[in-house]
Order: structure tokens, then C-alpha cells, then sequence
């Protein structure tokens, strides 16, 4: 089904407020949500609306909160996004390093005790969007711990997404936004709600074996997602783990932490002002030096195309714009069961779901 969008943004918003959001709160996790399904990422999008409710209104999520720096070193700080939503703390936490980085030329920002941050990329396009080459790598205190180490079984580490920034003046920014698993644990669930398999070597089941059953991930006890591209993507794991928990302090994965029994995250942001090195035009020349170079290789299936990182998910933008989202009927039913259970009127939630 084709889903208008600017009604399901406001039915978003509303959900939100009427589960005891702030309206710029409700606007910003309400928007970041919309963008992710525009962007094609699905598993960052409404679908995390009633994930997300259910936690605000169990209280092991807060709504209204704010950061507040905990370590102040210049140009390395810490922040405490004090269990708040992650849309809110992660976008604060940034619009800090970007004024650090300013200031100093270049700025580490650690964020400790955020709610699920949502699709990573969205920070790497905040930082370009003020001129700033970026990175970052976030993980889980506990509660996502979703995928088996490299040659393991279980569950072991967190999905561990990173996300990586370039700006470029007056064109679209290179950003690269990916999971260390092979799969986003959200794409599993994706899957799920529309009863289709997973590409192979996504998930292995409770047994150490592959599979592509997406409901293997959810059985008691549960299977696991593997790391992309083997012993590579565990290896970037584990420095994922140390970066985003062991060096910012919020802490690696493990059942035992405090605040497991929540999806708590934790960044490790690097933000690089590129005039106190080549220079902006410098590194945008090269830069385009090197599009043109690798854009040239002969397409491996005829009329193909060389895509940047990002390029994808700028033209699923320009294609939902167009034409609606494409949400299936359980996802659906979830946002609908999100809105009811804050008391949003049946009326707001027809005139918030409709199909192009």
C-alpha cells in the first residue's frame, strides 16, 4: 500500500505528543522517522513507532530530555542524553561538535545513555550540511545484543552501525551508512510483517544453522544475524563495541550492564573541519577527481551505472516523494495500535493513513 505522507508525518507528531512529548520533540523524532522511510531504510522508519511508545510509556524511555556535558576537554567532550529519545539527544549532541569543531578544527563527541538513535546517516548529512567530514560508530549498552561473533552461534554483539560523511559544496554530500551485522535488525523484522524471506547468509537459527526464515530471529531462544562479510565486519564490530561503548564510557555490550533491560545507545562522533586541512576546494577537487575516475569503470551488465554512496537512498527519496510510501498492512496496523494506545481519536487516525 501507498501511503500519503505528510498526513502519516502528522499522525506521527501526534502520537508522539499525546504520549507526553514536547511538539518540537514529537516534530523531530516524528520527521527523522518519516526521512528514514523515505530514504528506503524501512526499519528505521514508523515501523519504530510502536517500539517506541510502548517504551516512553513504560518509562524505560524519557521524553523532553536534553544532553548535558559530563566531560569538557575542548575539543573532546561527553554528553548524557539521560535514557531520552535518540532522535533528540543524538541531533544535540551533534549541533555540539559542530561548534567544537569550529572552534578547534576537528571534535571527538561521545554520547553515553541515548534511546535508539535511529538511522545513523541522518547525523553524518547533520555535520555536511555545515561543511563537516564525519564518523561515526554507535553500539548498544545491552539490550541489542542481536548478532553471532565471527564463528559463534549466539548472540553476542550489538548490530553495530556506523555512518561516514563528506560534504561537498554546492552538490549532494557522500554519505555511507551500514550495519556491521550483515543485516539490520530492523530489516528482520521488515521481512517479517510482509512474510517474505531474507537474502541468504543474513541469520543463522538457534542452532548455529543458516537460514533465510526471518521468524528463527524471534523463536525461544532466539537465532542470531551475522556479521557482514565474515571475520571483516566482526572485526569492525568489535571496534564499533570498544569506540562507541568502551572509549566513550557508556560501555560495550554485555547482559550484565546497567540499563541492559532497555535499548540504550551509545556514539562516538569525529567531526572534521576540512579548511584546517587541504581546504574545502581542495578536497572537493579531489574528490571529484576521483568520482570521475571510478564512475568511468564499464558498467558489469549493459545501460548500468556507477552509484555513490547515498545515491540510492536520494532517489528512493524522489520516487516515495512522488508517490507515496510503500507500508504493509502490519506495519500498519502497528502505527495504528501505537496511536490508539495514547488515546489518538479513530478520526486523526484515518486522516493520518491514507493511501495515494
Amino acid at each position: 500500500m501507498s501511503i500519503a505522507v505528510e498526513p502519516l508525518r502528522d499522525l506521527v507528531r501526534t502520537t508522539f505528543e499525546r504520549a507526553g512529548s514536547e511538539p518540537e520533540e514529537a516534530r523531530i523524532v516524528g520527521d527523522h522517522l518519516i526521512e528514514a522511510n523515505l530514504m528506503g531504510h524501512d526499519s528505521h522508519g514508523v515501523i519504530r513507532v510502536l517500539p517506541y511508545i510502548q517504551l516512553l510509556t513504560s518509562g524505560r524511555s524519557a521524553p523532553n530530555q536534553h544532553v548535558t556535558v559530563v566531560k569538557d576537554a575542548g575539543a573532546v567532550i561527553t554528553v548524557d542524553g539521560h535514557g531520552g529519545l535518540g532522535q533528540v539527544v543524538a541531533k544535540e549532541a551533534i549541533d555540539l561538535g559542530i561548534e567544537r569543531a569550529r572552534a578547534h578544527g576537528v571534535a571527538v563527541v561521545g554520547i553515553c545513555n541515548s534511546a535508539h538513535m535511529g538511522r545513523i546517516g541522518a547525523w553524518a548529512e547533520q555535520a555536511a550540511a555545515a561543511g563537516l567530514v564525519s564518523l561515526h560508530f554507535v553500539n548498544t549498552s545491552g539490550f541489542g545484543i542481536q548478532v553471532a561473533p565471527y564463528g559463534g552461534t549466539d548472540r553476542r554483539l550489538s548490530v553495530n552501525p556506523m555512518a561516514l560523511g563528506v560534504p561537498r559544496p554546492g552538490r549532494e554530500p557522500i554519505i555511507h551508512d551500514m550495519s556491521t551485522a550483515s543485516i539490520a535488525a530492523g530489516k528482520v523484522r521488515v521481512a517479517r510483517n510482509k512474510g517474505v524471506e531474507l537474502p541468504e547468509g543474513c541469520i543463522i537459527d538457534n542452532q548455529g544453522r543458516p537460514t533465510r526464515d526471518p521468524e528463527t530471529f524471534f523463536t525461544d531462544p532466539p537465532g542470531a544475524l551475522t556479521t557482514a562479510a565474515g571475520h571483516k565486519g566482526y572485526g569492525l564490530a568489535m571496534f564499533v563495541e570498544i569506540l562507541a561503548g568502551s572509549l566513550s564510557g557508556g560501555g560495550s555490550s554485555h547482559p550484565d550492564n546497567p540499563g541492559a533491560d532497555r535499548p540504550i545507545n551509545n556514539m562516538l562522533s569525529i567531526l572534521i573541519d576540512p579548511e584546517r586541512m587541504a581546504g574545502t576546494d581542495a578536497m572537493t577537487g579531489d574528490i571529484d577527481r576521483l568520482i570521475g575516475w571510478v564512475k568511468a569503470s564499464p558498467p558489469m551488465t549493459p545501460g548500468g551505472e556507477i552509484l555513490l554512496p547515498g545515491d540510492v537512498e536520494r532517489r528512493a527519496r524522489a520516487e516515495r516523494i512522488a508517490q507515496g510510501l510503500p507500508l504493509d498492512p502490519n506495519t500498519l496496523a502497528q502505527m495504528r495500535a501505537a496511536a490508539e494506545s495514547v488515546g489518538v481519536p479513530d478520526d486523526a487516525i484515518k486522516r493520518g493513513i491514507v493511501t495515494v
